[in-house]
């Protein structure tokens, strides 16, 4: 008997890091948008986290994480759409995993950076089927910039949405629509299509 398809969670998802590569504490931030459709309606939920000194790297990781973990809440598992502008963390998911575990987590150079974050992040994804897109950042793609802006704030303040928030998307769009910009997007049919295109390939 076929196994019921997972419900879809689509993510944006970018982080910040203020003093990246400067000389004393680089606070950070990482910041994520959630979609998911109830019924007719698309519910979002916002996630934000910060660190007092950081990488860009370890943000990537540390939202992704922290993003898996709320998604995994209530024994909740889905088809995950995971969409970053981080390299790192895609390439990583993707591509650098399987060896790094079939070398008993160490890669040809040695060590592993980040290790433990990454260790953290495969077992939060587990039971889910996660789908990791990369999107170039500040490409002018209105979710992922809405991503960052959730990132840049959080490293600058210095806060956590302690746990998953009703999103402000919409707020900030119809904030940037009054300066011109994403005047013709549609959120909702953005995540509509995305649903189609997906549901289509199986």
């Amino acid at each position: 008997m076929p196994r019921k398809p997972l419900q879809l969670a689509v993510v944006h998802a970018d982080e910040s890091c203020l003093r990246n590569g400067q000389d004393g504490p680089s606070p950070g931030g990482a910041g994520s948008l959630i979609e998911v459709r109830s019924r007719k309606l698309i519910v979002r939920r916002d996630v934000f986290i910060s660190s007092p000194d950081t990488t860009n790297n370890r943000m990537a990781l540390s939202g992704a994480v922290a993003t898996f973990a709320l998604l995994s809440q209530k024994g909740n598992r889905f088809q995950v759409v995971y969409v970053s502008d981080s390299e790192y963390l895609v390439k990583g998911m993707r591509e650098w995993i399987p060896g790094w575990q079939a070398r008993g987590w160490r890669r040809k150079g040695g060590e592993i950076q980040n290790l433990e974050l990454w260790q953290k992040l495969l077992q939060a994804v587990k039971g889910h089927e996660p789908q990791w897109e990369w999107v170039r950042g500040h490409g002018g793609h209105p979710k992922n910039e809405y991503a960052d802006h959730l990132a840049m704030s959080s490293a600058r303040e210095q806060v956590h949405s302690q746990g998953a928030v009703p999103s402000r998307l919409l707020e900030w769009l119809e904030e940037r629509r009054s300066h011109g910009k994403f005047t013709d997007y549609d959120p909702d049919r953005a995540f509509a299509e995305l649903e189609s295109e997906l549901s289509s390939h199986v």
